[in-house]
């Protein structure tokens, strides 16, 4: 951007608000006497009149790159604006009080664009930093909301694995209802009947147990307890003796018919 006397003296001169203003003390270039000035600081330009009621700037400091520090001279309240370089001017300022050089001190340190841009730098991190606490407080209240979303959509997928469970638990049924006698399932559990049909004894007296498939063991009555009846190892015996009585006759009966049967064959 290009600068000339004309737009410095408009801008210097103009009605937009200072960010600081007031009289000080400023040490001559060539000579060491100090000259009262009216300052006034527009942004990072620092203009200094002859009066205060002076309509052009006598010279514009413009403050990049440079240090505001205290300095000892022959002012009470003196500072000076240092410029890096081999050949860059120094200026020595000086205030009428001491509350007034803390405040021209702080303004100028804080004039600068870099200063202004390690400000914004600072504040977006805070920013940042304020922001993420924010979204960390707020998740754990909205997870439940989520979690209720989320509940109706998966409700279908589950539908077909508990009717599929369902059926499977219906087939399993039979099974578990089937009663059961020393770990094997029980075939006849009616007292004073035959465990075993006439016929398959026949089959198997006759020798067609080969044909008719291996057959289960019989297996003895359940007990019951009832009025009148004996209980414990007697109904037991009991039942037993009956059940040997009840073979053994059948047995004998089958051998007699099939001993008549082979004298009738014989010549």
């Amino acid at each position: 951007m290009k600068l000339n006397e004309r737009s410095l003296a408009f801008y210097a001169t103009c009605d937009s608000p200072a960010d600081s203003a007031g009289f000080l003390y400023k040490r001559g270039e060539r000579h060491a006497a100090y000259h009262r000035r009216w300052f006034v600081l527009k942004g990072n330009m620092l203009f200094y009149f002859e009066e205060r009621e002076s309509r052009e700037p006598v010279g514009v400091i413009v403050l990049e790159g440079c240090t505001v520090e205290l300095c000892e001279a022959a002012e009470e309240f003196a500072f000076a604006i240092r410029f890096g370089g081999a050949k860059s001017r120094t200026y020595v300022l000086a205030a009428e009080s001491h509350a007034a050089m803390e405040a021209w001190v702080k303004a100028l340190s804080r004039a600068s664009f870099d200063y202004m841009r390690l400000v914004v730098r600072e504040l977006e991190q805070q920013l940042a930093r304020a922001q993420w606490s924010s979204n960390a407080e707020r998740a754990p209240e909205r997870q439940p909301e989520r979690v209720l979303e989320r509940e109706p959509e998966r409700a279908p997928e589950r539908e077909p694995e508990r009717m599929l469970e369902q059926e499977r638990e219906q087939e399993r049924e039979p099974e578990r209802r089937a009663p059961r006698e020393n770990g094997c399932a029980v075939w006849n559990i009616v007292p004073d009947t035959d465990p075993l049909p006439r016929s398959a004894v026949l089959r198997r007296a006759s020798g067609c147990e080969a044909e008719a498939g291996p057959r289960p063991p019989p297996v003895p009555p359940r007990c019951r307890v009832s009025s009148g009846e004996p209980t414990g190892s007697a109904a037991e015996a009991s039942a037993f003796s009956r059940l040997h009585e009840r073979y053994g006759s059948e047995v004998a009966r089958l051998r007699r018919e099939w001993l008549e049967r082979r004298q009738g064959q014989r010549p």
